[in-house]
């Protein structure tokens, strides 16, 4: 009868209280999920890169990232997570490199590059 009557009282405890103490506490566990979400957002970007060649290397900053084809997908792009600028290099042996800059703006961005060769192409004429 003594452990009836000690159910009941921690029953009725839990239903003044309001509940567990993890949904009093979940509030302001999603709101700062949602604030660390949106600085993300803000500061992350996504860069498609379409080449040719399209085996191209790529680096980020100065730190290869893989080739070209790594990055030519809707699902596959290069993914910027700091804010600023960065160094986008495309290289290969044989062709100029091709640099350029890129901030982060919450965006997806297709970058086309088309490697120039160094040198004249073989069969062609020199004007």
């Amino acid at each position: 009868m003594a452990r009836v009557r000690t159910t009941a009282l921690f029953a009725g405890l839990v239903l003044l209280t309001g509940g567990c103490a993890a949904k009093q506490e979940q509030p302001a566990t999603v709101a700062r999920a949602e604030q660390l979400m949106a600085a993300n957002a803000a500061k992350r970007g996504d860069l498609v890169l379409r080449c040719e060649p399209a085996d191209a290397q790529v680096l980020l900053d100065g730190v290869e990232q893989g080739t070209c084809s790594d990055y030519a997908g809707v699902s596959r792009s290069l993914r910027l997570m700091d804010a600023g600028f960065h160094q986008v290099e495309v290289k290969k042996r044989g062709f100029y490199p091709y640099t350029t800059y890129y901030q982060p703006s919450g965006a997806r961005v297709s970058l086309n590059v088309k490697l120039r060769p160094l040198g004249p192409e073989s069969g062609s004429i020199p004007p």
